[in-house]
């Protein structure tokens, strides 16, 4: 393992979240908020940390997948920890399992809240909270790619580890080249909700901490309501944007370089779409009889099914008084989640797509035996690693759902409740149904269960497998075996 490149990595990610850290100051500058003296002070610490710790760059800069996978949980452990910090110096979040539990939500842009009045925090930390989402919305990592160059495939397999999807592919040559324009992309998307925000009425702050919350699909309100008092078309708007959002980022990249037919023949894009138009569809013949208006029914409807799907988290209803076959259908978008090469969460549409294509490919196999089939999408095979690391991601999922929910089930809650928490916080969403629905919080859960959901958290948003690597002895076996060669 390249433990100075790991250092290296780290110090530069520290570096980047002190940076960050001074938005808030100035943020707190024009509110005449006292706060802003920890956020000053912990982001000229953060930047003078980071720039010390990466001061001596290595001369070997290559790291390999299993360095990749410990860099990336490790960068985001870093970022959730120091991050949390400013909650509890300032005591808005004094407690360190909350504000951690806050702070790694922000991150992994989960949008689960300990909070029980929202509104009571500084514009400050309110900023900071969303920035929290549009910083882990990405991937700091991928950020770090389209700055620091590296060697020896270390760019393409830090992306692996970081970006939600079943594979990782460069949309131009270079994987440095493609950070860059992901980025790009992803700014020029959250700036234009922003002004389209603020133009048609929202205030600019509200406008900014949204846009920054619908951008990283993390669904951290400024508000305690959500977006339930903000009016019709706002809540259309920012409805549109997280479907955006949703959406696999290699569609805006062939639309930006007009390769229009190219954009339009990404299936997983398709089939997303289609889902959310069908589903809305649905729920909304399902609860036309509670609000009785047809654009007030399609609204909330599509609202819900777009912040479910792309496990955002807003709510512009309590969902949760809604019929039991619209609450089935909103959990069961919540496990299929967003597109791949999307800031969304969930198991991703692409890996169902995958999935259901080796189903059938096994059941035809049983009626034609002797018929050897490759399984295709978008015209392209899918290599056998692929289907493998699907059906590993299905399995590994469902042994931390279940280990999950069987911890969290001490807490005697009804079941409801504990099946929809660890649903919400393993697939990135937020809030879930009964005390933990829309209008609820995490707050009343013991720090143990913080402590799992926050497992839960970090291993949903890096999609599992970096953090049991990084979790797995193993892995450290030549760390181990190198510290007893210098004792003998």
């Amino acid at each position: 393992m390249n433990i100075k490149m790991l250092v290296y990595i780290l110090g530069k990610v520290l570096l980047i979240e002190g940076v960050l850290m001074i938005l808030p100051v100035f943020c707190g500058l024009f509110y005449g908020e006292r706060e802003i003296i920890y956020y000053a002070a912990l982001a000229l610490i953060y930047v003078v940390a980071g720039c010390l710790i990466s001061l001596m760059k290595p001369k070997n800069m290559t790291i390999f997948i299993k360095d990749g996978c410990v860099a990336t949980a490790l960068s985001w452990i870093v970022l959730s920890v120091c991050g949390c910090i400013p909650f509890m110096l300032t005591q808005e979040i004094p407690s360190f399992t909350d504000a951690m539990f806050e702070t790694a939500s922000g991150f992994t842009t989960t949008g689960a809240s300990i909070l029980t009045n929202v509104e009571a925090l500084s514009h400050t930390s309110l900023l900071w909270r969303s920035l929290t989402h549009w910083i882990g919305g990405m991937g700091v990592l991928v950020f770090l790619l389209a700055v620091v160059p590296m060697t020896g495939g270390s760019n393409m397999n830090l992306m692996r580890a970081e970006s939600p999807g079943p594979s990782v592919g460069k949309i131009v040559p270079k994987v440095r080249s493609t950070a860059k324009m992901l980025y790009l992309i992803y700014l020029f998307i959250t700036v234009l909700e922003i002004v389209i925000l603020f133009a048609c009425g929202m205030p600019l702050f509200d406008s900014i901490c949204s846009a920054f919350g619908t951008a990283g699909t993390g669904g951290f309100g400024i508000k305690n309501d959500s977006f339930t008092s903000y009016a019709p078309h706002i809540q259309w708007i920012v409805a549109v944007f997280m479907i955006m959002f949703g959406m696999n980022f290699n569609f805006y990249y062939f639309i930006t370089t007009r390769q229009i037919s190219k954009a339009f023949k990404i299936s997983e894009v398709r089939v997303y779409l289609i889902i959310v138009a069908v589903v809305s569809a649905i729920i909304g013949f399902s609860v036309y009889g509670i609000y009785g208006n047809v654009e007030e029914t399609a609204r909330h409807s599509l609202f819900q099914v777009a912040t479910a799907m792309t496990t955002t988290g807003f709510a512009t209803t309590d969902f949760d008084l809604w019929p039991s076959v619209a609450k089935f259908l909103l959990v069961s978008v919540m496990f299929i989640g967003a597109c791949a090469g999307s800031t969304g969460g969930g198991i991703k549409v692409s890996r169902f797509q995958i999935m259901f294509k080796m189903i059938k490919r096994e059941v035809e196999s049983y009626i034609h035996p002797k018929t050897v089939k490759k399984l295709h999408i978008d015209g392209k095979t899918i290599d056998a690693d692929v289907e493998h690391s699907v059906a590993l991601y299905f399995f590994i999922y469902l042994v931390i759902f279940v280990g999950s929910l069987f911890i969290v089930s001490f807490e005697g809650h009804d079941l409801i409740t504990l099946f929809t928490s660890v649903t919400a916080t393993l697939n990135n969403i937020g809030p879930g149904l009964a005390l933990v629905g829309p209008t609820q919080n995490y707050s009343f859960f013991s720090d143990i269960s913080k402590w799992v959901f926050i497992f839960d958290m970090l291993a949903g948003r890096l999609e599992l497998l970096p953090v049991i690597v990084f979790l797995t002895p193993a892995t450290y076996k030549g760390i181990v075996k190198k510290a007893r060669g210098i004792r003998g």
